[in-house]
């Protein structure tokens, strides 16, 4: 699971298996099909953690720390942005605070890699990191998803995270976000919604997150338009591209140095 196509980091590390949704942003969750995939591959991590639904597959709320996978990151000399569980969420109910606790000496040990952490928790985040763990590391950034105004108030949770860079994921990007404070706010990305039930997104949407990041001096990355192009026409993603006011728009927060 170390190779990714996902634009903004390098790697993904999974020492957590399993989730639920909890919000819209979650409806059409990659992870769960393929979590699936993973099972019919024979991944034993990932047996049993989806049911059907109709037509759709999606998380029957079990969810599985993997020890095994704490030694990943040591065996990666070369340093990467990792991106922390692209298929759960560190930070859900079930995932114990002393196994979040070892993930955090793990990135202790490994200051040559950055490490993305993204989630739609980040109350607990909030509470743990300023509580329990209180350091805070270089290279360890912090993150939550947003996908319409109705979970804008995730915002404060994230600003009370202690961390070097905090940033938000609007993707996918389901409705307009409206006016948003974005003080100590790193890093945005941006992405529209892909998949054969896709929700679009909208033009406007994003020229209200990229107006106020300019305000903020955010960092502004567009991922992609997803399935729904600026034509509001559907097609694939990759026909869709990642071009955004006449440019592709891949900028980072300027993280400290990780230490090699």
């Amino acid at each position: 699971m170390a190779e990714t196509q996902i634009e903004w980091t390098d790697a993904t590390w999974n020492p957590v298996a399993g989730c639920s949704i909890v919000t819209a942003g979650c409806t059409h969750c990659y992870a769960m099909e393929m979590a699936k995939r993973l099972e019919a591959m024979g991944v034993q991590k990932y047996a049993g953690l989806t049911r059907k639904t109709g037509r759709r597959t999606v998380w029957n709320g079990v969810v599985r720390e993997d020890r095994q996978a704490l030694t990943i990151p040591h065996r990666w000399r070369k340093p990467r942005k990792i991106f922390v569980n692209s298929m759960s969420d560190l930070f859900h109910d079930q995932v114990t605070d002393e196994f979040i606790l070892d993930v955090w000496q793990v990135m202790r040990e490994t200051p040559r890699h950055n490490y993305q952490i993204l989630t739609k928790r980040p109350e607990r985040m909030a509470e743990l990191v300023s509580g329990r763990i209180g350091e805070v590391l270089p290279n360890v950034w912090l993150g939550t998803s947003i996908e319409n105004a109705e979970v804008v108030d995730r915002i404060e949770d994230l600003r009370r995270s202690p961390a070097a860079i905090r940033f938000i994921s609007f993707e996918p990007l389901i409705g307009a976000v409206g006016a948003i404070d974005l003080q100590d706010i790193h890093w945005a990305i941006v992405g529209g919604e892909s998949g054969k039930s896709a929700r679009p997104i909208r033009e406007e949407w994003i020229d209200e997150i990229h107006a106020q990041c300019l305000t903020a001096g955010t960092a502004f990355f567009f991922k992609q338009w997803g399935t729904w192009g600026k034509d509001n026409k559907k097609r694939s993603k990759k026909a869709n591209g990642r071009e955004y006011r006449g440019r592709t728009w891949d900028e980072m927060p300027a993280a400290p140095q990780a230490v090699v």
